[in-house]
């Protein structure tokens, strides 16, 4: 017990010396962070190998600021390859240029050089994360982003402590060869060998009992949990045995509070929930805690289950080398992994707080409707070559069949200094290309080729935009997180089947729609997301499942300068890197 009672010891110390260093209410700040991008060596499920990561932790820092504070991350690049970092769900008010998405928003920071992320966090509060945005590097390169309100929290529940709970993948091998063998063969992606919680595996993994997430808590006392899906391939669903937890914010936003046994939970997404600890414990003193992958895709994946286990102080402890014995864990409260009815029933629970401190500022009325679908795609094989994709061919993916091409400058630049490099268009598609059954058809003779581009889609600053997304039977229906970099959203609507544009906009949620940044789409449906572009610059908009990122699953778009210096983008700092 020992090396369990060392990771969770770690972590806890680490977050009460963040704690203590940030003062309750004070003014605005500026709040500066030195993160080291390095090689260390880990060992995990038997397996010891050099891990990438920030200041030698797995997972990285915490960043904890206030609503209001300014922030500095001096960021220096202490490999050979190159790297960016993403601080998701954090707006970037004009600061697009510290937004992270390689040849995106910025070219990489090269080995050896450094760069500095400077913005203002500005109106939001809550549960963020930050993570790499090159490559697959975001599989062991990410950590929890808190932002603390200047005000008490809109629930009257004490809390006894706050606590970080994030999940992620473990491989063995190396995620960047995973992605580069993928491209290179056209074959689908090698799955990771587990799940971890705070960077922890848990006992049902092989030689793991040691690496084995542990949380104290006391009889009586309510905690709030943190709760990031920084899994780079997978929804998660996720339980307390016998425990029940009350949702009050969702990707840094309030929502209505409501109770609930389980969550689902997607890449990139947050969840801030409350658990009173109000059970009483077996002799092992300890209640499990669940992790395992919402199962909508027909590829090869990853359909383990990582746990660790909440602890009652005070109770009487288990003497053995494992706090129990996994073979006889019952995870209650967990869903089974196809429950695509409980993950559709909790989705719609989540609504905005819509109170008149937090209003929900929904656009009523749209300027421009775009409607993408998001498809996984079969390329012809080119000739010369070997393909291992499905009938000798390559998987690619796409919206409205463009799949997304990164330029070799970033766009951002060449969109602000007004270059002329052709590194992307404006014309991206606003309908599909073609009108059919989207989620019905057969998802393989059916299914086309993609096109390849940079195409976005531009808007004039104040513009009322809604995008509806639309999930394809291509290869296979499944579940999309779509993220939008830049602007929080409101999910208006969603549903199964296909999107009608003259019936089901006129089921619209305009009231208290669930606000958030990063969107599950339904398998086999659509969601519409509203959003005020009021955000000058170049903003990326994607898949947050990795391989679909890396197939072409994106897109982005710009927002125009408004008028006068407040409606414009800030021009670049003085050690943006170059390409």
């Amino acid at each position: 017990m020992e090396g369990v009672r060392k990771h969770y010891g770690i972590l806890l110390a680490s977050l009460a010396i963040i704690a203590a260093a940030l003062p309750c209410c004070s003014s605005q700040t500026t709040r500066r962070f030195q993160f080291n991008v390095e090689w260390k060596q880990v060992t995990r499920l038997c397996t010891t190998k050099q891990l990438l990561m920030v200041n030698g932790q797995y997972p990285g820092p915490t960043i904890a600021v206030h609503e209001g504070d300014n922030v500095e991350i001096n960021v220096k690049n202490q490999i050979a390859q190159n790297t960016t970092l993403h601080w998701h769900g954090v707006r970037q008010l004009r600061t697009g240029w510290a937004d992270g998405p390689a040849y995106v928003t910025q070219c990489p920071i090269r080995g050896g050089q450094s760069y500095t992320y400077k913005f203002t966090v500005t109106g939001q509060r809550g549960t963020l994360l930050w993570h790499a945005h090159y490559a697959w590097q975001r599989a062991s390169v990410y950590g929890a982003f808190i932002i603390y309100p200047r005000i008490p929290y809109p629930f009257s529940h004490p809390i006894q402590a706050e606590i970080p709970i994030i999940f992620g993948e473990w491989w063995n091998g190396d995620p960047d060869e995973v992605e580069n063998r993928m491209m290179l063969t056209g074959a689908g992606p090698d799955s990771s060998n587990a799940y971890t919680i705070n960077g922890l595996p848990g006992p049902l993994y092989p030689c793991s009992n040691q690496d084995t997430y542990i949380q104290t808590v006391e009889y009586g006392k309510t905690y709030m949990l943190r709760i990031i899906n920084a899994a780079l391939a997978d929804e998660l669903f996720f339980a307390i045995a016998k425990h029940t937890l009350t949702v009050v914010e969702v990707d840094a936003v309030y929502t209505k509070p409501f109770a609930t046994t389980s969550i689902m939970i997607a890449p990139g997404q947050t969840t801030t929930v409350l658990m009173t600890a109000n059970q009483v414990p077996d002799f092992t003193g300890m209640f499990v805690m669940a992790a395992r992958p919402y199962l909508t895709s027909v590829f090869p994946f990853n359909n383990s289950t990582t746990i660790g286990f909440l602890r009652y102080k005070n109770a009487r402890t288990w003497k053995g080398k494992s706090p129990v014995d996994p073979s006889s864990l019952k995870l209650h409260n967990l869903p089974a992994m196809e429950d695509t009815a409980f993950a559709t029933k909790f989705s719609d629970k989540i609504k905005s707080l819509a109170s008149p401190q937090y209003p929900c500022n929904v656009p009523k009325t749209i300027d421009k409707r775009v409607i993408t679908t998001i498809s996984l795609n079969i390329q012809d094989c080119p000739e010369n070559k070997t393909c291992s994709g499905y009938k000798g061919k390559s998987f690619f993916a796409s919206m409205n069949n463009q799949s997304f091409v990164r330029p070799s400058i970033s766009i951002l630049e060449s969109y602000y200094k007004n270059l002329t490099t052709g590194s992307f268009s404006s014309d991206f598609p606003e309908k599909p290309p073609n009108n059919f059954d989207y989620t019905g058809g057969d998802p393989l003779t059916q299914n086309m080729n993609t096109k390849f581009g940079t195409k976005l889609i531009v808007v004039p600053y104040g513009t009322n935009v809604e995008i509806v997304l639309q999930d394809t039977s291509f290869v296979n229906l499944e579940n999309h997180p779509i993220h939008v970099h830049g602007h929080n959203f409101f999910i208006v609507g969603s549903g199964f089947g296909n999107f009608n544009e003259a019936r089901d906009p006129k089921r619209y949620n305009l009231v208290d729609p669930p606000e958030r940044n990063t969107v599950a789409v339904p398998s086999g449906g659509w969601a519409a997301i509203r959003i005020k572009a009021d955000n000058p610059g170049v903003w990326f908009i994607h898949c947050h499942l990795e391989q679909h990122t890396s197939w072409g699953l994106a897109t982005g778009f710009i927002v125009q300068n408004g008028q006068g210096p407040s409606q414009s983008m800030l021009p670049p700092p003085q050690d943006l890197p170059s390409c």
